[in-house]
């Protein structure tokens, strides 16, 4: 999306479209983590896990309304019941359960952040990128010396 900028530089496009997106993606992650701690919380009525367990069993289900493999409407269906399902959810958990399960799931974010970021997480991402790469090196040599000329 491009945006008006200053008398110098008129016009500058920035990625704002990818932004939203991850920002989207990372509010859906969230709450689906809020939904897991609610569905496992003792003070949840058992109507919220009953419907809980259906939208997940239905979004899993290999039998559906709608096959996914229509192109769009298979996916819309999906869509269609998630949201329904995350809404009535939402109106039949106790908000004081359901914000104590937002505020852990803020704070296991965090805790998956920082533990990305720490040392020796970056030092297994290279070493098994590393190994990964040797293997594919190795298996295109032998595949060279078998493959006849």
């Amino acid at each position: 999306m491009c945006v008006l900028a200053t008398n110098s530089d008129p016009i500058r496009c920035q990625p704002m479209l990818m932004t939203d997106w991850r920002q989207q993606a990372q509010r859906l992650h969230r709450e689906a983590q809020t939904f897991y701690l609610a569905f496992k919380h003792p003070r949840v009525p058992w109507s919220a896990r009953l419907v809980a367990a259906c939208t997940a069993g239905y979004l899993f289900s290999p039998i559906q309304l709608i096959p996914n493999f229509i192109p769009v409407i298979g996916l819309l269906d999906d869509l269609l019941v998630f949201f329904l399902g995350a809404k009535l959810i939402q109106r039949l958990i106790p908000p004081e359960v359901l914000s104590e399960c937002r505020d852990r799931a803020k704070a296991a974010e965090m805790r998956r952040k920082e533990e990305v970021r720490s040392a020796p997480a970056i030092i297994a991402f290279v070493v098994i990128a590393t190994l990964w790469l040797l293997v594919a090196v190795a298996a295109g040599a032998v595949m060279v010396n078998y493959i006849p000329r």
